[in-house]
This record gives C-alpha cells, sequence and structure tokens, in this order.
C-alpha cells in the first residue's frame, strides 16, 4: 500500500497522463521508428494492429512508412512482452528478449510431457542451424526435429525451439497490403548482430513508466509477463514520485513525466485489438470503464476499440472491398450528438488514410453479441 501522504490521483488524472504519454491526446510529428521505441514496442499478434496503432497516434502517418522500417530490418515482429508478438525495433528485439526469458521458460514447462528424453540445449543448437540455413515455418521445425526425437510430441520440438531461441517473423509477414506465412529464422542473423545482453531490469522500468505511468508493480508485471519486480521498484524508489490511485495502491512515476490536469480534453481515437493501452496495466480501470469490462472482446476474438473522452465507449470494425471501405461502430451505451459526429470524422479520416478503396461509409450498428 502507498504512504498514507501520497497524492491521490484519481482515475481521470491517469487516463490523462497515460493518454499523454501513448500519444493519443494529440498526433505527433515524430518519426515511425523512435515511435516505436518510445512506446516500448506496438502489440502486433495480428499483423494489422500496429499499423492503425501509429495512425490513431502519429500526424501524417503512411502506413507504407512502417512497412519500409519492416523492409529494412529496423523494425522487426518477435515474441517478447507477455509471451505476445510485439513490433520492436532491432535494439529492442535484441535486449528485450532475453529479458524476458523467465516468461518463455514457464511457457514451455507446460510441454515437458512432450519432451520427455530431449536434450534442449541439443535441440536449441540443431533449431538455430535450421532457422538460420534459412527461416522455416514451425510446420517445417517440426517435421525436422521429429527425425531426432521421434517419439516426442512434434508440437512441443517446435515450441521449445520459439521458446529457447529469440526468433522473428520474416518479411514478407506484416508487410502493409501484402501476406506471407509464418517464417522464421533467429534476431540475430535476420539482423546481422551479435547476441547482446538482456535490457536491465532498472532501465526497463523506467522505459515503462514513461509509456504507461503512474503504475503500479504489479502494472508493470503485467504489461511484461514477468514476476518479482518489486525489489526493482524499491531499488529505483530514490529516482522516482509515488502516488496512490483512489483505492490506496501505490503508484510510481518519473518526477519530469508528464501529468496534465484530468479537465485536458482528449480527442476521438480508433485503436485495433490488441493495442498495448489496453494491456499494460494489470487494473485497467484508467481506459476501461467498469461497467465495460470485458466488452471488448468475447472469447478469444478481441474488437477494435473507440475512445470517447479517454476511455472505451464503443467498438469498431473495418471492412474493405475494391469500392468500398466501410467502418461499423457499436457503440456500448448513448453517445450524443457531439460525440456521434466525432467518431464520425475520426472514422473518415481513417478510412481516407487505411482503406484503399475509392468510396467509404461510416455505420452506427449491432455487431457483437454479448447475451445479455
Amino acid at each position: 500500500m502507498a504512504a498514507k501522504n501520497a497524492p491521490v490521483l484519481s482515475t481521470r488524472a491517469l487516463n490523462r497522463a497515460t493518454l499523454e504519454r501513448q500519444l493519443l491526446l494529440r498526433r505527433t510529428a515524430v518519426p515511425v521508428k523512435d515511435a516505436v521505441s518510445r512506446l516500448v514496442g506496438l502489440q502486433a499478434q495480428n499483423t494489422r494492429p500496429p499499423y492503425f496503432q501509429l495512425f490513431s497516434r502519429l500526424e501524417g502517418f503512411a502506413p507504407d512508412a512502417l512497412a519500409a522500417l519492416m523492409e529494412s530490418r529496423e523494425v522487426v515482429r518477435i515474441v517478447t512482452l507477455r509471451s505476445t508478438i510485439h513490433t520492436h525495433t532491432a535494439e529492442d528485439a535484441l535486449t528485450l528478449r532475453p529479458l524476458v526469458q523467465p516468461a518463455r521458460d514457464r511457457e514451455l514447462n507446460m510441454f515437458r510431457s512432450g519432451l520427455a528424453g530431449v536434450d534442449l540445449d541439443r535441440l536449441t543448437s540443431l533449431a538455430r542451424d535450421l532457422v538460420e540455413e534459412r527461416p522455416r515455418t514451425m510446420r517445417e521445425l517440426r517435421e525436422e526435429l521429429s527425425v531426432h526425437w521421434p517419439r516426442a510430441d512434434p508440437r512441443a520440438l517446435a515450441v521449445a525451439a520459439r521458446c529457447r531461441l529469440p526468433l522473428v517473423q520474416v518479411t514478407p509477414r506484416g508487410l502493409w497490403g501484402r501476406s506471407g506465412q509464418v517464417s522464421l529464422t533467429t534476431a540475430e542473423h535476420w539482423l546481422s548482430s551479435s547476441s547482446r545482453p538482456a535490457a536491465s531490469p532498472d532501465a526497463t522500468v523506467m522505459r515503462y513508466l514513461g509509456a504507461f505511468g503512474p503504475a503500479s508493480v504489479k502494472d508493470m508485471q503485467t504489461w511484461a509477463g514477468l514476476t518479482r519486480m518489486r525489489e526493482v521498484f524499491d531499488r529505483l524508489r530514490p529516482r522516482l514520485v509515488t502516488f496512490r490511485d483512489e483505492n490506496g495502491v501505490e503508484l510510481f512515476d518519473l518526477p519530469e513525466a508528464p501529468r496534465p490536469d484530468p479537465g485536458t480534453p482528449a480527442p476521438v481515437r480508433f485503436l485495433p485489438e490488441f493495442d498495448n493501452i489496453l494491456l499494460g496495466h494489470a487494473d485497467r480501470t484508467r481506459v476501461i470503464p467498469p461497467a465495460y469490462k470485458g466488452r471488448n472482446g468475447v472469447g478469444n476474438q478481441s474488437y477494435g476499440t473507440v475512445l470517447a473522452d479517454g476511455f472505451l465507449t464503443a467498438l469498431w470494425r473495418l471492412d474493405a472491398t475494391e469500392d468500398t471501405g466501410v467502418v461499423t461502430v457499436q457503440a456500448l451505451g448513448e453517445l450524443g450528438p457531439a460525440t456521434r459526429e466525432e467518431i464520425t470524422q475520426e472514422a473518415v479520416d481513417l478510412l481516407t488514410v487505411m482503406s484503399p478503396a475509392p468510396a467509404y461509409d461510416v455505420r452506427f450498428d449491432t455487431f457483437v453479441d454479448f447475451g445479455d
């Protein structure tokens, strides 16, 4: 618990601070690569969300700008935080991946029964040779590794390679307007780099607070997929400031980080499924009102999120044909005329940049059944 004399930050204050650091209070004219680094990566479980994340944050963003960085190998798709795929700068791919290795080890433990009798060090060496000879799919890894361990679970063998090695998804996978199956090689091979030391936990906490703060220890652990970070925060305490949230939970922050007035206007923004602002905290009420908890997804299906006045207000989806791009918005509550108009205009701007179709349409309709 926070010290009783620590200042209390309201939910709106936390919302505005996080939006400011996430470049969502106004679009910012910073280079795409700098934005990817500043945000400590973009959640990229699907291929298109990173592009929509940047559209909502950067002034004049064009999808080709991110695709070009991927083609030049300045940014890559790799499993890191929360054991999920992120788009990272090359530097972060090389240093964050070893930092979160404990999470990959925990994932691998779930497949131990299928790896009985398997020498994991030998598997790692063989898998490295295979993917550095040429990029391989998971199916190819299963088949190649099964030759050496025919009694092991083929899927477990491939998962072991993915957990033990820092594997990146090579292009054209992830390029805007193109498609490609998931083919993997090591980050070192793809980036023509030797292995790097893991990013320090201290530096990573500071970067996290810069992009997601003020935040609790549990928030940071949820974002990173790491445990036992309390001692890191305690070590950094002399360099940080502390607050309390409305429930008395201790929050840490960088002393000079922006904390805008809670009344600062927040524009409508369309966020894709899996945007990190929705996943970067254990307590997500700073963006998702308690009444809408779980409303941005049903089961394993997640939907695009519309923020209005900084908070989850509606869901959206994009359907495009050669002739027409259509954004459908499903409000989660009543929308006033001004909010509806602002949502419509932001949807038009999104379609203008992010849809190749010459015509567009914005509709307000229901496309998710919550079973209420």
